[in-house]
């Protein structure tokens, strides 16, 4: 890629977050080859700020999360694929910055999840848009449950722009529900990492939101042309994530922590230390692609909502392609289904699983 292309991307992107606004393209973009699956670890980030740790019980000294975000100060971003990008981001060595971002319009904002699911959506798409109509399947790593993308033969439409359209918002659409399965496999016991729970991050009020962002934000830059190269997409998504967060109203680091200590007590636990579960008081069970952002006590500012739709050209998603969600070799708390889970069952193991949470431990 050349030095003038992240000068090119820094221009204001057409992104448009519209709930109900289906962009298209009039045209087939070029797309580079396809990618492997998003497998670096960006650190998600607990609700709060200043945080600290335990390991086995025991106070991990010297550590603390800051954990908040100045939209001015995100780094650049870089695609997940590589264990080694996954060490740098947990080392602080990574050139994106992440962590949450107050925002009037879409509350908390975690921007490790917007990059995820933008990553996420760009992978599958590369995938599918030169295989669209045929049957093949995707399969990204278990997460508790062995995750397949199951793609089914149909005739496409003739058009090669709406080919790429259609390919589009369906990889968006599958990596949002991938986003959903992680929340919900971290609330019945998933770990990343062996020994450290993660259901202090499970339905955390800002995440889903957030992922629904970087669907959305993925789309506008596929739609737009973005994405020949990986170069290309990491200038444009550097440039989108800041758009978005503006067009959201951003606020300034110092009141994204005000707006943490007003909830202090409400929403999350000061005195509690990562991983302890009820550090995070207040969860957000919603499963579906419809979504405001959890409302957020006195804020006065309309909430802007984000969706996804079900279909575009014609061509009901359901029936092109699945997310399926078999028995996989440790699921934990995870009730072994009949045969597989879909995003049908989504609902219902949410559901359940906040059941089982009850009221924050004492």
């Amino acid at each position: 890629m050349s030095a003038a292309a992240p000068l090119n991307a820094a221009l204001p992107l057409p992104i448009n977050l519209t709930a109900n606004a289906v962009s298209a393209t009039g045209k087939a973009w070029p797309v580079m080859p396809p990618l492997g699956e998003p497998n670096g670890l960006r650190p998600c980030c607990a609700f709060g700020y200043d945080l600290h740790a335990e390991l086995l019980g025991l106070p991990v000294p010297w550590y603390q999360l800051n954990n908040v975000v100045d939209v001015d100060d995100l780094g650049r971003h870089q695609f997940n694929d590589s264990m080694l990008t996954g060490f740098a981001n947990l080392t602080g060595l990574s050139r994106e910055n992440n962590g949450i971002v107050y925002t009037t319009r879409g509350g908390f904002i975690d921007t490790a999840h917007v990059r995820d699911t933008a990553d996420m959506t760009l992978y599958i798409f590369t995938h599918l848009q030169a295989r669209l109509g045929q049957g093949f399947t995707l399969q990204p790593g278990d997460e508790l449950a062995e995750r397949r993308l199951v793609f089914r033969r149909f005739q496409p439409p003739s058009s090669l722009a709406e080919r790429y359209t259609l390919a589009a918002w369906l990889a968006a659409r599958l990596a949002f529900q991938l986003a959903q399965w992680h929340e919900i496999a971290q609330g019945y016991g998933m770990q990343s990492v062996p020994g450290f729970s993660e259901a202090v991050s499970a339905y955390s009020p800002e995440d889903l939101y957030s992922n629904l962002l970087g669907a959305r934000l993925a789309v506008s830059l596929i739609l737009d042309g973005q994405v020949k190269s990986k170069g290309m997409y990491e200038a444009a998504m550097t440039t989108a994530l800041r758009q978005a967060l503006i067009a959201l109203g951003a606020q300034p680091a110092n009141a994204t922590r005000f707006e943490f200590d007003m909830l202090d007590g409400r929403w999350w636990d000061s005195k509690r230390r990562v991983p302890e579960k009820y550090l995070v008081l207040r969860r957000n069970y919603q499963m579906g692609d419809n979504r405001r952002a959890t409302p957020v006590p006195g804020e006065q500012t309309p909430p802007l909502t984000l969706a996804l739709p079900h279909g575009v050209l014609g061509y009901d998603f359901a029936s092109l392609a699945a997310l399926e969600l078999w028995p996989g070799h440790s699921m934990a708390q995870l009730p072994p289904p009949a045969s597989f889970y879909t995003d049908k069952d989504f609902a219902r193991l949410a559901a359940e699983a906040k059941k089982q949470d009850g009221p924050p431990a004492k």
